[in-house]
């Protein structure tokens, strides 16, 4: 074999080599990129050997991918470059050309496509197969990293470009991975819902879920005993707020389990009973507290049922634990429970009470109307016209169309609602 003949088996050896490398590269750069931080944390947490390595390469991404980078650009260049050599000697100026096209397709094709391909569909495996690799190449490169990071920051700066973006919050990068994965069939709508009812949890009001004034039951502590016992007899709440004079002056809140035991004890007759004695003090909370802080103080004071209050001290609803729990699992309903009426689906749209919640109607017909401006459906139309509309009156707002059914005094009582078509 002739020296020239040597000369070229080692060259052809050398970019064969190389082009291994950048394949290497590529495929790190895709697995480690696409690694799931939450799921290698599990990995790891299960002792799956290599995941506390990716870990620690994929906390430091900016560092990882400026490493990667260099080294797939050395010896693609590289290897270019011996190439066009190569070719010149055996082509004359033919040869540049030749080279071009040649490793423009050995690149392209076994150096990025196929390496990249293969990653993306195996990001786990292949992540932790070249984790080691890349954590010594990381190391090798850090110097020359960091070199260029300092040079492309001060660019940056020179121009008043900021170099660092917007960052999602780890709710929101949940919520959309939940989103996306259901879009794909991966998650059922119910568990979907009950993620996002737990994210949704911090961004809302016990004013967001309580049950309204209106539709709270009451007792007049001035009436005779029987005319209460029969009172709470009747209610399917085990609760039961009561007043003294007006509905906002609370004095009380009547357990039925409190009642029964009282009953008990005096063996039946209600006119022994002292029912001041059994009252529970009232809690009152700001209609300020947000759900999660209200979750917390149901868990310290052990109760389960607080009546909330605006800033006056005037009376504006209730809320249990159940209510909050409902945000998460959605409606819970007992043999007491009396079926939600309200929302009726029709041809063309749906009907329902004015008094039905943005939430509700959003979970059940699984839209995306806005519920940060209200908390009723009625409330979300009175927000969006500046007004207080009249029976068949329509609007479009919010990529929906509204038309007004029935309407008692000031308030709305009954709309049909449909979706327009984007």
């Amino acid at each position: 074999m002739s020296p020239e003949q040597l000369e070229i088996i080692t060259i052809a050896a050398s970019v064969f080599l190389l082009l291994l490398i950048a394949a290497f590269f590529s495929a790190a750069e895709t697995s480690l990129t696409a690694a799931s931080k939450a799921r290698f944390h599990r990995m790891e947490h299960d002792g799956v050997k290599g995941a506390k390595r990716v870990n620690e390469l994929i906390s430091d991404r900016e560092g990882l991918i400026g490493s990667i980078l260099l080294g797939n650009n050395l010896v693609n260049i590289l290897a270019s470059a011996l190439t066009t050599a190569l070719f010149v000697r055996l082509f004359g100026q033919a040869g540049i050309l030749f080279a071009t096209v040649a490793m423009t397709f050995l690149i392209l094709v076994f150096a990025e496509v196929a390496p990249k391909t293969f990653a993306i569909s195996n990001p786990d495996r292949v992540a932790i197969m070249v984790s080691a690799p890349t954590k010594i190449s990381k190391f090798l490169f850090a110097p020359v990293v960091k070199t260029v990071e300092i040079i492309i920051k001060g660019l940056f700066k020179l121009f008043g470009v900021d170099a660092i973006g917007p960052i999602l919050s780890a709710h929101d990068e949940l919520r959309g991975a939940v989103d996306y994965l259901s879009q794909q069939g991966d998650v059922i709508k119910d568990d979907r819902d009950m993620i996002g009812g737990v994210l949704d949890l911090h961004d809302l009001t016990v004013e967001d879920i309580m049950i309204h004034r209106k539709s709270m039951i009451l007792i007049d502590a001035d009436k005779p005993t029987n005319e209460i016992i029969t009172q709470v007899l009747q209610s399917q709440f085990t609760r039961l707020p009561l007043y003294s004079g007006n509905p906002d002056n609370i004095t009380g809140v009547l357990h039925a389990r409190d009642l029964l035991q009282a009953l008990h004890d005096v063996g039946g007759d209600y006119e022994k009973i002292d029912l001041a004695k059994i009252y529970r003090q009232p809690w009152f909370i700001p209609e300020t507290t947000t759900v999660t802080e209200q979750l917390k103080s149901f868990r310290v004071r052990r109760e389960h049922f607080a009546l909330v209050v605006d800033e006056y001290g005037a009376l504006m609803g209730l809320v249990t634990l159940e209510d909050v729990i409902e945000e998460i699992v959605g409606e819970i309903e007992d043999e007491y429970d009396k079926p939600v009426e309200g929302i009726r689906k029709i041809k063309g749209g749906v009907v329902v009470s004015g008094d039905v919640t943005v939430r509700d109607l959003n979970r059940v017909l699984d839209w995306d109307l806005p519920d940060d401006e209200a908390v009723t459906i009625a409330g979300l139309i009175i927000h969006g016209v500046r007004a207080i509309p009249e029976p068949k009156q329509m609007f479009s707002l919010f990529g929906f169309r509204f038309e007004i059914l029935e309407r008692k005094r000031n308030q709305i009582t009954k709309i049909k609602v449909r979706k327009l078509n984007n």
